[in-house]
C-alpha cells in the first residue's frame, strides 16, 4: 500500500484557449466554501475548497461513491491528515478529469476513501491545488463568486497584501499577530486552512509563544483524515492580519501533534476569519491580498 504523499502531482487544470478568467459560484456551509464538482457522467458533488489540498486532484469522502465513480486502474493508498489515529485508506486513480463549475480539470488524481471515518460530513470531498496552483484565485464573499485569473494580474489599492511562504508541500503560510488577554501582542506564524470553519486555531505545545486564555472549555474540535481531534475552545482579545484587526476572536486550542502535520506552526487561520474579507490568493507571486467586506464587523 502506497502513501499518497509520495505521488508526484499531475498537470494543471486548463481553461478554454480564449478564457482569461473563469467565474465559479460557491456556497458557504458552516463557514467553509462549497464548490459544485462532478466527474464525467457523475452527479454533482458538494466539495470543499481547501488550501491544505496540496496536490492536483479531488478527494471524495464517502466509500459508497466507489460504486458511482469509475476509477481508472486504481491503487490502494494511505491518506494522512489531522487526528490521533492511523491515516485513512483509499483508492486512487491518476489521469482523470473532473469539472469545477464550468472549469474542466484534466489529468487529475481522484481519490475515494475506503473507510467511514468522515461519515456524517455535510460536504462530500475536497479539492484545492487544481485551482490555486494554476490561477490567481479571487474569492468574493459579498457576491459568493470565485474568479480564476490567468497570471499575471495587477492588484491595486484598496487591497492590503501579506507575503505568503511555502514549504515542501505548497500550503500557504503567513505572519500575523495575536493578543490573548489584551495585554501583549505576540507575532506568530500561521498556515491557512480554508477547509476549517473556525476563525483561528492555536497549537498547544511545550514551547509555544503564547499563554493560554484565563477561561477555556474542553471540546471536541472535529475529525480529520487521521481521526478525532479534542482540545479546548475560548476567545482571544484580537487577531491582526496586515493592517486589519479582528476583535474578540473565537479560538480553538488543539494539541499540535494531533491537529497539525506542519512543523513549527503557531496556529491555523480558518475561513471564519478570512470570510470577513474579499481575498486574492496569488501562489506564484507569493502574496495574499485582503479587502474588508460586508462581514468584517460581524461579531464572532
Amino acid at each position: 500500500m502506497l502513501s499518497v504523499l509520495s505521488c508526484k502531482p499531475n498537470t494543471s487544470a486548463t481553461p478554454s484557449p480564449e478564457a482569461k478568467k473563469i467565474e465559479i459560484p460557491f456556497k458557504l456551509l458552516h463557514n467553509v466554501i462549497i464548490l459544485p464538482v462532478r466527474l464525467t457522467g457523475s452527479r454533482e458533488f458538494k466539495v470543499v475548497l481547501d488550501t491544505g489540498m496540496h496536490f492536483e486532484g479531488l478527494l471524495l469522502y464517502n466509500i459508497e461513491l466507489e460504486d458511482s465513480v469509475t476509477l481508472k486502474n486504481p491503487i490502494e493508498v494511505l491518506v494522512p491528515g489531522a487526528g490521533a489515529d492511523e491515516p485513512s485508506t483509499a483508492l486512487m486513480a491518476d489521469s482523470m478529469s473532473f469539472y469545477v463549475g464550468k472549469l474542466e480539470c484534466k489529468d487529475q488524481r481522484v481519490i475515494v476513501l475506503q473507510s467511514d471515518r468522515m461519515e456524517g460530513m455535510l460536504s462530500e470531498g475536497v479539492t484545492g491545488y487544481s485551482l490555486f496552483g494554476k490561477y490567481i484565485v479571487e474569492i468574493d464573499y459579498d457576491r459568493m463568486i470565485i474568479t480564476l485569473h490567468e497570471p499575471p494580474v495587477t492588484v491595486d489599492s484598496p487591497w492590503d497584501s501579506i507575503p505568503m511562504t511555502f514549504k515542501d508541500n505548497d500550503i500557504p503560510w503567513i505572519q500575523g499577530t495575536i493578543n490573548i488577554n489584551g495585554s501583549k501582542e505576540v507575532p506568530v506564524s500561521f498556515y491557512i486552512d480554508l477547509a476549517s470553519g473556525d476563525a483561528l486555531e492555536l497549537l498547544v505545545r511545550d514551547d509555544m509563544k503564547f499563554d493560554l486564555p484565563d477561561s477555556l472549555e474542553n471540546a471536541y474540535l472535529g475529525t480529520g483524515l487521521s481521526g478525532d481531534i479534542h482540545g479546548q475552545t475560548g476567545r482571544i482579545a484580537s487577531l491582526k492580519l496586515a493592517s486589519f484587526q479582528l476583535e474578540d476572536v473565537t479560538t480553538s486550542f488543539a494539541p499540535a501533534e494531533i491537529r497539525s502535520k506542519q512543523d513549527n506552526a503557531d496556529g491555523i487561520i480558518g475561513n471564519n476569519s478570512l470570510r470577513r474579507f474579499n481575498v486574492i490568493f496569488d501562489y506564484k507571486g507569493k502574496k495574499l491580498y485582503l479587502k474588508p467586506n460586508e462581514y468584517f464587523s460581524e461579531l464572532f
